[in-house]
């Protein structure tokens, strides 16, 4: 039974084209978002310099590529999406900036 569980599992996860199945640690994320300056800029529920995380998990909801376009756009900085006002590029690496999209895509 544990063996077919593991089979199963791996075929799911072939498919699921990178999708993480396990729940964003919300406190964890958030801890390192404040540590990386994002909460200077972003509010979860309100817009202040840039979008609230809200606005951007409704903007990116079904968006296959958001995962990997915006954990750039985190590393390299962006403008013009949501407004006038640039984000200066936030140094770390791919799998932070990941980390940091699921959670935020995970609102």
């Amino acid at each position: 039974m544990i063996k077919l569980t593991f089979i199963v599992l791996g075929i799911v996860c072939c498919f699921s084209d990178g999708i993480a199945f396990a729940a964003v640690d919300a406190a964890k994320a958030k801890k390192f978002a404040s540590k990386k300056m994002c909460l200077a800029c972003h509010a979860i529920d309100k817009k202040l310099v840039g979008p609230s995380y809200k606005d951007v998990a409704t903007k990116y909801k079904g968006d296959e590529q958001a995962l990997s376009m915006l954990a750039t756009k985190i590393i390299k900085g962006g403008s013009g999406s949501w407004g006038p006002i640039p984000m200066p590029p936030n140094p770390m690496t791919e799998k932070q900036a990941k980390f940091l999209v699921e959670w935020i895509l995970s609102m």
